[in-house]
């Protein structure tokens, strides 16, 4: 059972740094090779020159042994980069796949989160149409379209008319009171003080 765990963990998920150890590997490897041509080019050579004489004979103006290490390892190492650029590819398709996978699993559970809070939500029983720069309501944080589930002491369970919140108002200048919205879904608490100000009313 011990190969079966040893197994497991060596086939670990792939991370970014992962990835970037293979990038290093793989620049490692192109300076290698750069490095033999750089050999090559001081002989004179390329990787496909003959290396005897016109007769036959092993060429006397370059050195034969440097040049045909050169050779072998460059072929050796282009082998070694061929497959380290596909172990970079396969890294990164994993990579992408998972990051994909995990996104699209955060979308799905924000919008169970999302369907829930709706579903516990209390239905509205006001909505804010206007809010006047510089007001109370404005330095409270309401925004245009908040729909309102609790206003100091109204809430959707004892809500009649708009009369109920004017009241509260009345009763609570200088005062702070809770105020509790819905704001693209989600609930939103903020602390509104009635008072007087340079335009209409307690609350603008």
């Amino acid at each position: 059972m011990k190969t079966t765990e040893e197994n497991s963990s060596a086939n670990a998920e792939i991370t970014m740094e992962d990835v970037k150890n293979l990038v290093k590997k793989k620049d490692d490897i192109e300076e290698q090779i750069k490095a033999y041509y750089d050999v090559l080019e001081d002989q004179g050579v390329g990787v496909e020159d003959p290396l005897v004489d016109e007769e036959g004979y092993p060429r006397a103006d370059v050195n034969l042994y440097q040049i045909r290490t050169a050779r072998h390892n460059i072929s050796c190492l282009q082998n070694d980069h061929k497959q380290i650029m596909k172990e970079i590819e396969e890294a990164l398709h994993k990579l992408h796949a998972r990051e994909k996978a995990k996104r699209q699993q955060d979308e799905a559970e924000a919008q169970v989160e999302a369907m829930e809070q709706q579903v516990t939500l209390p239905p509205p029983f006001a909505r804010v149409d206007a809010v006047t720069q510089g007001s109370p309501a404005c330095g409270a944080g309401l925004r245009v379209g908040d729909e309102v589930i609790e206003f100091g002491s109204v809430n959707t369970g004892n809500f009649q008319n708009l009369q109920n919140i004017a009241s509260v108002v009345q009763h609570s200048e200088g005062k702070p009171l809770r105020v509790t919205v819905i704001r693209d879904g989600q609930k939103a608490q903020m602390s509104l003080t009635p008072q007087r100000w340079s335009g209409r009313g307690l609350l603008g």
